[in-house]
């Protein structure tokens, strides 16, 4: 006699191979804060950028266009005159022409001298403030702490109560129009470039030194072949925010020179500013010297943007 078998009732399953609908979770909607955020950046970014464009768009254009239309948005007879004439490109008749002052600018010239008094000031102020951190950071001496206190007391000091004292030095020591005369002040070492590159020591551990010493370094060794070397970054940044701030500096330069041997670029730019013919101000030439001072320095910053911000993180400088 034959018995039945009775399979149990087992649902339907997918097989591997169907295809399953995935559900994703709703994408969350960006929050109020974030979009105010968003647009505080945004307006930030406008607010940055609008007056190099028009430092652009002025450059561009002539100085009669100009006088004609002062708020147009776009260059207004679009030409490069104006770097022309700031690079000495241009002939008096044509710079005449176009609205621009029959005086030339000495642009090579003062490009030099920037660069001479940036390169002296920077070589400088990094390599004797490397020293001054190094005895503040890992040397033990009497009094140490205090008379560092004391140095960075000179941080509270404005610049502008320093420059009379030092006018005066540098007229004595008969350095007045001369590019020592400009680099002297600032050339051997500020507070916050010490303060800066101790923070930087006093993170390195002091195995590496006392190994260098058991080697029979002695402290002058550890300085340039073992300190040194390990504050390559740190030097790094602060060489590029001394030689941006030694660049852009007028107010102590316009003080001490006086010719075209010793003016550098940024004081330059006022003086070509006041060559002006009967019809009034060169503004496009001025704009194209001055878009043309400032490129170098934009390039140099973006270049080195992210170890700056590294190496001031690592510090510990808030």
């Amino acid at each position: 006699m034959a018995t039945l078998t009775t399979t149990p009732n087992v649902p339907n399953t997918p097989t591997p191979t169907a295809q399953q609908e995935i559900v994703r979770p709703p994408r969350p909607r960006p929050s109020v804060g974030k979009v105010a955020a968003w647009i505080a950046m945004a307006a930030i970014m406008l607010v940055t950028l609008l007056p190099f464009y028009w430092i652009l768009r002025t450059a561009l254009s002539t100085n009669t266009g100009l006088a004609a239309h002062p708020s147009d948005p776009l260059p207004v007879d679009f030409t490069t005159g104006g770097f022309e004439r700031a690079l000495g490109l241009q002939s008096t008749k044509e710079a005449i022409a176009q609205g621009g002052s029959g005086g030339g600018l000495k642009f090579w010239r003062y490009l030099l001298n920037s660069v001479i008094v940036s390169t002296l000031v920077t070589v400088g102020q990094v390599f004797f403030s490397a020293m001054a951190a190094y005895a503040f950071a890992r040397l033990r001496w009497r009094g140490r702490d205090r008379v560092f206190g004391l140095f960075l007391a000179g941080l509270m000091v404005p610049a502008i109560f320093t420059l009379l004292p030092n006018f005066v030095l540098i007229k004595q020591l008969g350095l007045v129009d001369t590019l020592l005369g400009i680099s002297l002040p600032t050339m051997f070492m500020t507070p916050f470039a010490v303060f800066f590159l101790r923070q930087f020591f006093m993170n390195i551990p002091r195995e590496v030194e006392e190994a260098a010493l058991l080697d029979g370094a002695g402290k002058i060794q550890v300085f340039f072949r073992v300190l040194l070397p390990m504050a390559s970054t740190p030097i790094l940044t602060l060489g590029v925010l001394t030689y941006i701030t030694s660049w852009n500096d007028y107010f102590w330069p316009l003080m001490v020179s006086y010719s075209d041997s010793s003016r550098v670029l940024s004081v330059a730019l006022a003086i070509f500013r006041s060559q002006t013919p009967q019809t009034g101000y060169d503004w496009s030439g001025l704009m194209a010297a001055t878009l043309i001072a400032a490129l170098p320095m934009l390039v140099l910053f973006s270049v080195f943007a992210r170890r700056i911000v590294s190496s001031i993180s690592f510090t510990g400088i808030k």
